[in-house]
């Protein structure tokens, strides 16, 4: 692919993530919370947010559970997005720190960046797994009845 190609798409990467952030940080907002943070009891969903009313978090008055559910996938997808916004920086950014790091460093600069992608891959593709692990269970114990993060 050339340069060009690839920094366009690495760009739009990097626009799309920005207003992801933006839309999340908006509903959040609006909402007051969101569905990690949030829960189910009694037959309502609610959501939960960290500083938005106090310290510890409010919960939100009952939401439907298409909101609920909306909240939490959104939740997810901030992961993903992160990662897809630093590397593409990170990309971007590769020529200048390979010529940063031409010096006598026992690291060379593009090690430093391959190890730099990798770590945000593995601590966002997990932190990823763990909020959809999160999610079934909490679709399936909703979907029973049973309470949950109450």
């Amino acid at each position: 692919m050339k340069r060009h190609s690839r920094n366009r798409i690495l760009l739009w990467v990097i626009a799309l993530g920005l207003a992801n952030f933006v839309v999340y940080t908006l509903t959040y907002w609006y909402l007051g919370g969101d569905a990690p943070n949030g829960g189910f009891e009694n037959g309502h969903h609610f959501l939960r947010g960290h500083f938005i009313w106090s310290g510890a978090g409010k919960r939100t008055d009952p939401v439907s559970r298409g909101i609920w559910i909306y909240s939490f996938i959104h939740s997810i997808t901030i992961w993903p997005t992160i990662a897809g916004v630093l590397v593409s920086m990170l990309i971007l950014a590769r020529p200048h720190i390979i010529a940063t790091m031409k010096s006598d460093l026992p690291l060379r600069g593009m090690t430093y960046v391959n190890i730099c992608i990798l770590v945000i891959i593995v601590v966002t593709g997990a932190t990823t797994m763990l909020f959809v692990r999160d999610f079934l269970s909490a679709l399936a114990q909703t979907a029973a009845g049973v309470a949950y993060n109450v």
